[in-house]
């Protein structure tokens, strides 16, 4: 891509087949069948129904077990989110909530034991092996997600952002962290994004699914954008959904721990304990926290690219229920 400029985009990526035969493959075993299948690792992604998933601690049977096996329960809470929608602040707000202000718990225990990612093989064997109401994560798509929370009354809280903002905090993340294929400048980041050549695919795709589930009494949506804006009243909207009653000081403690400069300076928020095995040397998840971003990353002519490709995905959905440009 030149600078200023924007390629045409490559072809997209296959669902059935998104590399070519020459690729490195492994084979592994079909959890449902019991027969042995190609399972495609390449690029620094595992491949696991035709969408890119990171590298690190995931597997194709622990991904296939996670969204076919799983038993999401009435009383679990699950947070969903695209990468880099503001998944962290959601947790942490979720554990403040939860201990009623209390920072004792955000302090000692780091935020992947606190709330397991559902997908992953850590988080997975936590879950399972965890009683009573869980607190759980997922970047899932929708299509891929456990079929019993469909008939479950667990409650979802998914939060989205402004994808141009995700697109740029993604570019950092995937560059500072080992967990799948490092791109080599933002430019190639943004034609990855625009055809789903990412983490867990496409943005398009992924709030697409979940945006269907938007009328259901069990299911909120928040954005990061109204976060921003008010967190005070997200906050009370959150409690309110879950049944949660605090007073005005376990309020102003949820305000005050879950705010980005707080989370910034807690090891065990921002993973600052993650082993340098994951992520290079002095990363933190923390890094601006703020709205609109992508307007000092993106070119003009990037922006009208991503624009068109925008208003062709999403066209049908009202422009009221996204809180940006």
């Amino acid at each position: 891509m030149e600078k200023g400029g924007v390629t045409s985009l490559p072809p997209p990526i296959s669902r059935t087949c998104p590399c070519s035969n020459l690729l490195p493959r492994s084979k592994g075993v079909n959890l449902s069948t019991g027969h042995r299948e190609i399972i495609i690792m390449t690029d620094g992604y595992l491949w696991f129904e035709g969408l890119p998933f990171p590298s690190i601690d995931y597997s194709y049977e622990g991904l296939k077990e996670a969204c076919t096996k799983f038993v999401i329960k009435d009383e679990d809470t699950v947070m969903v989110s695209y990468p880099k929608s503001g998944t962290h602040w959601l947790i942490e707000i979720l554990c403040l909530i939860h201990s009623k202000g209390d920072t004792t718990w955000i302090r000692s225990v780091s935020i992947w034991d606190r709330v397991p990612w559902l997908e992953t093989d850590t988080g997975y064997k936590m879950l399972k092996e965890r009683e009573g109401p869980r607190l759980l994560a997922s970047h899932l798509p929708f299509h891929l997600f456990p079929k019993s929370f469909f008939t479950s009354k667990a409650k979802v809280i998914y939060i989205m952002r402004n994808p141009k903002d995700a697109l740029v905090s993604g570019y950092y993340y995937w560059t500072m962290t080992k967990f799948s294929k490092k791109p080599e400048s933002l430019d190639q980041y943004f034609q990855w994004f625009l055809q789903g050549y990412v983490p867990y695919g496409s943005w398009f795709e992924h709030i697409r699914g979940w945006m269907s589930m938007r009328d259901r009494e069990n299911v909120l949506l928040l954005s990061y954008e109204d976060l921003q804006k008010d967190p005070r009243s997200t906050i009370e909207e959150i409690c309110q959904f879950l049944g949660k009653k605090l007073n005005p000081e376990e309020l102003d403690s949820v305000l005050k721990n879950s705010s980005f400069h707080v989370m910034k300076e807690n090891k065990m928020s921002n993973l600052e304990t993650l082993p340098e095995t994951h992520v290079d040397k002095d990363f933190k998840i923390t890094r601006k926290g703020i709205c609109g971003d992508w307007k000092n990353h993106l070119t003009g002519a990037q922006a009208e690219a991503f624009d068109k490709v925008y208003q062709e995905k999403m066209l049908g959905f009202p422009k009221e229920l996204f809180p940006w440009e």
